[in-house]
């Protein structure tokens, strides 16, 4: 069976985040309080000032559900690049595992589990820094970190997967260069998608990312309706399934002999 199989995995890197959760967790925590404050108190104020606020509700409110989502998904990125290549190419600890009964399968179930327990690490970690600046609008709220960890997983999956393909890491700097940055930066995080322009708006609709930020924001405001929770969530999942597919097919390919 996969999933059991795939718990070993999980555990080994668990047992490796034990020695560095605590600079992970303060930098997890720390992050969030430096964003609502130069971003939704600071940038903030002025656009309260300036325009009201933004679709109806004060700057930082509108913000933090955005980058709660943005946040899990840079995080996706950093935990399915180097550490993938590390055990993929540098330490040829995924060649041990597969000396082992365990399949190509159980490898990347392991690891999307092990992006979805991180991005949840950090949504949580987000979600409580919402809470105590008052950034939450809605008793749906809550459910905003389910919004974090499933486009944390649609990012991590395919990830994993461009990861499988990798010999070297300089793949990795144009990832972030030409599809994290510009999407943390214009996926919805910061202002609505609609003043973009129109071809724009498309390619970001076609991410996770806007529709993990529009389901994040939607529940902490209170104004998601059924329809539209049904569609930002389809899309992710569809990534999902898309991403781990290929990911297991990529690195039965690589690997197994």
């Amino acid at each position: 069976m996969a999933v059991p199989a795939a718990v070993h995995v999980f555990e080994h890197n668990l047992v490796g985040y034990r020695r560095t959760w605590r600079g992970t967790l303060l930098v997890s925590f720390i992050g969030p309080v430096f964003y609502l404050t130069a971003m939704g108190l600071g940038l903030g104020s002025l656009v309260n000032r300036g325009s009201g606020g933004v679709a109806g509700v004060p700057y930082r409110d509108f913000l933090a559900p955005g980058l709660l989502v943005a946040t899990a998904m840079q995080t996706a990125a950093l935990e399915m690049t180097y550490p993938i290549m590390a055990k993929l190419v540098w330490w040829k600890t995924y060649d041990a595992i597969l000396a082992t009964p365990l399949k190509a399968r159980d490898l990347v179930i392991g690891e999307i589990a092990w992006i979805a327990a991180r991005a949840g690490l950090v949504a949580v970690t987000f979600y409580v820094v919402m809470q105590a600046v008052g950034a939450t609008r809605s008793p749906l709220a809550p459910l905003a970190i389910g919004a974090g960890v499933l486009t944390g997983v649609a990012f991590g999956a395919p990830i994993m997967a461009f990861s499988a393909t990798q010999s070297r890491d300089s793949g990795f700097a144009a990832l972030n260069r030409f599809v994290i940055t510009p999407l943390f930066l214009f996926g919805g995080t910061f202002f609505p998608l609609e003043r973009l322009p129109p071809a724009l708006q498309v390619i970001a609709w076609i991410t996770p990312l806007a529709h993990g930020v529009a389901l994040s924001r939607g529940l902490a405001l209170g104004t998601i309706t059924a329809g539209a929770a049904l569609l930002h969530l389809l899309v992710p999942v569809l990534y999902i399934v898309a991403g781990t597919t290929a990911a297991v097919i990529l690195l039965q390919r690589r690997l197994v002999k």
